[in-house]
């Protein structure tokens, strides 16, 4: 495994040398040999702490690899819209949570992290495009993390069916009134969920009566 690591660097290092100087003899008026390079150096970092065996080193260095990837995309190419920092918030949290390892798996680090995450993506939404609040979306998203999280340990998947039904038609109804407020149309999307907890209803009395 300690020669695929010295394999990798050595590769690596190849590589970046031959796109910078693919770089400077074809377009040297364009540097866009400095993406793939950034990119590049990933393939020894993993291979070093996968010969490691620390996912925690390998989630915070790649995460830091890939900020300052798109940061310098992000400056060099559009510097007018800050479109990083929409990617920022995931690059973060993802070491973060690596580090905590089994306690990320717990009730309460989901409604931690589904919060923060809220929050987060909702400053963004107030900052940058408040007439337009596409953070129901993030909201609808993440929300499923605590909830089905909560409903697998106490094994209830009738009350899932109810909860997240509602949940579905929250979001719905939340997506209608913010960007199509003059077309009525998520009761139509609702009339199909609600057939996920009659449905359930149903197939447990059945196979209840069964069982008498």
């Amino acid at each position: 495994m300690k020669g695929l690591v010295s394999f990798s660097i050595v590769g690596s290092a190849i590589c970046m040398f031959f796109l910078v100087m693919l770089n400077f003899f074809l377009t040297p008026t364009l540097d866009w040999s400095i993406y793939p390079c950034i990119a590049l150096l990933l393939w020894p970092l993993s291979m070093y702490f996968v010969y490691r065996q620390n996912l925690t080193q390998f989630a915070f260095f790649t995460s830091f690899v890939f900020i300052i990837l798109l940061t310098v995309i992000n400056l060099r190419e559009s510097p007018e819209v800050l479109w990083v920092l929409y990617a920022l918030y995931p690059l973060v949290f993802w070491p973060i949570f690596t580090f905590f390892g089994k306690k990320a798996y717990t009730m309460t680090a989901a409604v931690i992290g589904a919060t923060t995450t809220i929050i987060y993506y909702a400053l963004l939404n107030l900052a940058f495009s408040p007439s337009y609040p596409w953070v129901i979306a993030i909201i609808f998203a993440i929300g499923w993390w605590p909830l089905s999280l909560y409903h697998s340990k106490h094994k209830n998947f009738f009350a899932f069916s109810i909860q997240a039904s509602i949940w579905i038609g929250g979001f719905v109804i939340g997506m209608n009134w913010a960007f199509s407020p003059d077309v009525i149309w998520a009761i139509y999307p609702i009339f199909v969920v609600v057939w996920w907890p009659i449905s359930m209803h149903f197939f447990s009395a059945k196979r209840h009566m069964r069982t008498l």
